[in-house]
């Protein structure tokens, strides 16, 4: 069984350290005190820090169980995913940026953070969220700190459609005070990336305890929000550098709101005939090169 999402990944390698050889000893001991830089190493960077061959990388994750060392680097992300600083992540993205230029690898990093987003996203867990959505008396929507934006964003869009959407963030009351008539025929939807915000990860767990439904909009099933939802949507958050990466993210929070929308068509278009005579009317947009 490979160790994939392996927790305890440290443990792992003090237990299997007296039976390495001397080469992965090296990489052992390189590992345990530098594990936050080795994360983004390739094996041929590691090896050539640790003093080691390409080759002896390879083995060295094999004997740990790994089929490969990019299943070993993956858990090394998993491991330290929240524990990273924003210090520590600028220092990693000075390598992330180094062989070409910011808007080439950004780009490029964005597109492979999408392109993942596909391949992990639960398709019927995505349809069943849908139809939570319209099951749901009351929503409400919370993502602090970086995910805030991607939070009004889902927020401002559902107004459009339905009635019943509210956005919880900082403001003059608590998020608690704003949650306070929150019954179990309700949902949260619950945005949170690394570093996890910790007041989030609480107002999940007070839904939980009203019985509300949760969704959870994160990177991982061992994020700590997946831990306390019904329905997990999995979209991948680049973390190689001081900005968090939320493309994939917006990607999969754009085709809730489609997916959404297509079940109320006739409201939208009268929603949006209504809106186009408010905005030409209070000057919303600029009109001008309309005809």
């Amino acid at each position: 069984m490979e160790n994939t999402n392996n927790p305890d990944l440290i443990r792992t390698i003090q237990v299997k350290f007296p039976r390495l050889s001397k080469g992965q000893k090296l990489i052992a001991e390189y590992i345990l005190k530098h594990y936050d830089k080795a994360a983004f190493m390739t094996a041929a960077k590691l090896g050539i820090n640790v003093g080691v061959s390409e080759s002896t990388v390879v083995r060295f994750a094999n004997e740990l169980g790994f089929s490969g060392y990019p299943k070993l680097q993956k858990s090394l992300q998993e491991l330290i995913k929240n524990k990273l600083t924003t210090v520590q992540r600028i220092e990693l993205s000075n390598d992330f940026v180094s062989q070409e230029s910011p808007l080439k690898s950004v780009l490029k990093s964005d597109m492979e953070n999408i392109r993942a987003t596909l391949e992990k996203i639960n398709h019927k867990t995505f349809d069943d969220v849908v139809d939570t959505i319209f099951e749901a008396k009351r929503i409400y929507i919370l993502g602090l700190r970086s995910s805030t934006a991607i939070a009004d964003f889902l927020g401002f869009y559902l107004n459009l459609i339905l009635d019943n959407v509210k956005v919880i963030g900082y403001g003059i009351s608590d998020i608690f005070e704003q949650m306070i008539n929150l019954k179990e025929d309700d949902l949260v939807i619950g945005i949170g990336f690394p570093r996890y915000a910790t007041r989030t990860i609480e107002a999940l767990a007070f839904a939980k305890s009203r019985n509300a439904k949760i969704v959870a909009i994160t990177d991982s099933l061992l994020s700590p929000l997946a831990a306390r939802s019904d329905y997990t949507l999995i979209a991948q958050s680049n973390m190689a550098s001081f900005v968090d990466s939320l493309v994939a993210p917006l990607s999969v929070i754009n085709a809730l709101i489609i997916a959404v929308g297509l079940r109320e068509k006739e409201k939208i278009s009268s929603t949006f005939a209504d809106l186009e005579t408010i905005w030409k009317e209070y000057q919303v947009y600029s009109f001008k090169d309309q005809n």
